[in-house]
């Protein structure tokens, strides 16, 4: 068995994915939306499923995990965030909770990270015997070039969610949940076209996805030089923002971010 944990994306819907931490023998699945490609991809690979990890309560995030418990046992932990309705969730994570999983063996801390949903949290496991690089698991918090959008929470939540994001290791890999990237750069080069890192990010990206790869997972280091959310202290994304608002000033991140975020929402 190989003990080095792999992580796997499995397609769902038009452009979710969910997320397969295995041991090359037991798994955990990652917002299982949908049962279907799930039970496909683990019977293929031969792998047990050992846990359901969730960050948020939106249907694409939640959809499967029923289907999966019936097919796959009853006694499967499902670990989500408190306050959302989350079917069949056994483990509520609040911030800074431990994960100590054993099949496959990894440590998770949890993160709460609201924005996108009031509860949502982040999954964050640092360097361990079979982790060779920290990762997280970030639902629809953080998106490669990207952020999520603010359906229940604040701008001033957003940009403090970043803030921990930020915060991580710089080679921390990065598991979102959607292929939003194209969309996201095109965005990012309104916000800042004279950015080098995202102007070649934007080739590197257009590739992938023309060889219908993943552009993900991305990292830390990598959201910090392309990301107009995670750069919301950054001259140029402040000057777009000062000037898409006809602000003159803009007293601190959180602000930039609520600009930049309805700027987006309407791109």
């Amino acid at each position: 068995m190989n003990t080095l944990l792999q992580v796997w994306p499995i397609p769902a819907f038009d452009d979710n994915y969910i997320w397969c931490i295995h041991d090359g023998n037991s798994a955990l699945v990652v917002d299982p939306g949908d049962a279907i490609p799930v039970l496909r991809y683990l019977a293929d690979s031969r792998l047990h499923l050992k846990g359901i990890l969730i960050t948020h309560h939106h249907a694409d995030h939640v959809g499967g995990i029923l289907k999966l418990l019936n097919e796959l046992g009853a006694d499967i932990p499902v670990y989500g965030p408190r306050g959302d309705n989350i079917p069949g969730r056994t483990q509520l994570v609040k911030e800074g909770d431990v994960l100590e999983i054993s099949a496959p063996r990894v440590s998770l801390k949890a993160l709460e990270v609201p924005g996108h949903t009031l509860s949502h949290v982040a999954y964050f496991a640092n360097m361990q015997a079979n982790v060779v690089e920290p990762m997280l698991f970030c639902g629809d918090t953080l998106f490669a070039s990207g952020c999520g959008r603010l359906f229940e929470g604040t701008p001033t939540q957003m940009s403090q969610s970043l803030d921990k994001f930020k915060s991580l290791p710089k080679n921390t890999l990065v598991y979102c949940t959607h292929e939003y990237t194209l969309s996201n750069i095109r965005f990012a080069l309104a916000v800042e076209p004279n950015n080098v890192n995202l102007i070649s990010w934007s080739e590197r990206a257009k590739e992938l996805r023309d060889k219908n790869l993943p552009t993900l997972p991305t990292t830390i280091g990598q959201e910090l030089q392309v990301n107009p959310f995670m750069r919301c202290d950054q001259t140029e994304v402040i000057q777009s923002a000062k000037s898409k608002s006809g602000q003159e000033t803009l007293p601190d991140s959180a602000h930039v971010l609520a600009v930049i975020r309805a700027w987006k929402d309407q791109f």
